[in-house]
């Protein structure tokens, strides 16, 4: 598929994302544009999900998508792939946001899951131009749009020093609501939510809350 590029003054360019601070200049996406402009939510986690994590992620993502809902994540390992392919057993559109250019998908590993969010009306996006690799540095600022084209942010699972945990504290800092998952104590995945509970972050029991 062509990789296209909206820049902020664009009318395409999602609105709110153009709201937030250091909004990217321009976005690159492959797929289907319109999504960027409706109605999403964000769930992000740990990389390392449990299996609770996993059933958990992929029932809430299920049920948005059964709503019209668009689903926005990472495209990573755990809880991202589950928000992704959750959404997509729904027969729903997902956004993922992805941290290097779009001449390549990483991980490798999720290359045919990102042909099937293509597939069924979703997109990939990006602020790094083709060639661009994921370099560490890159992946804490990806977080800042996932939150940042997404109306809330729903935390699965994370552990204690979790990149969802930034996603959370961007989405926060751009005003938006935070939704943690309640995790098992005895659980070094659910350090993360839990704090983010007690901090104040609003307690996600089942998806009517939202």
């Amino acid at each position: 598929m062509q990789i296209e590029k909206i820049s902020i003054n664009n009318l395409e360019y999602p609105f709110l994302l153009s709201q937030i601070y250091s909004a990217p200049k321009a976005l690159y996406i492959i797929g289907n544009k319109e999504i960027l402009r409706e109605k999403s939510i964000a769930i992000v986690g740990s990389r390392e999900c449990t299996n609770y994590g996993a059933k958990v992620c992929k029932e809430i993502a299920y049920n948005l998508a059964k709503r019209n809902i668009i689903t926005v994540s990472g495209l990573a390992k755990g809880i991202d792939t589950h928000c992704h392919v959750g959404t997509l057993n729904a027969k729903g559109r997902t956004i993922a946001v992805v941290a290097h250019g779009l001449d390549m998908i990483y991980p490798k590993e999720n290359r045919e899951l990102a042909k099937e969010i293509l597939k069924c009306g979703g997109a990939i996006v990006s602020e790094y131009n083709i060639g661009e690799k994921p370099l560490k540095e890159h992946f804490p600022a990806r977080n800042r749009i996932i939150s940042g084209l997404s109306e809330k942010t729903i935390v699965v699972e994370a552990g204690e020093q979790s990149g969802a945990l930034i996603t959370a504290h961007f989405a926060l800092e751009q005003g938006r609501d935070v939704y943690a998952v309640p995790g098992n104590i005895y659980s070094k995945q659910s350090i993360g939510t839990n704090d983010l509970i007690k901090q104040g972050a609003n307690l996600l029991n089942n998806i009517e809350e939202i």
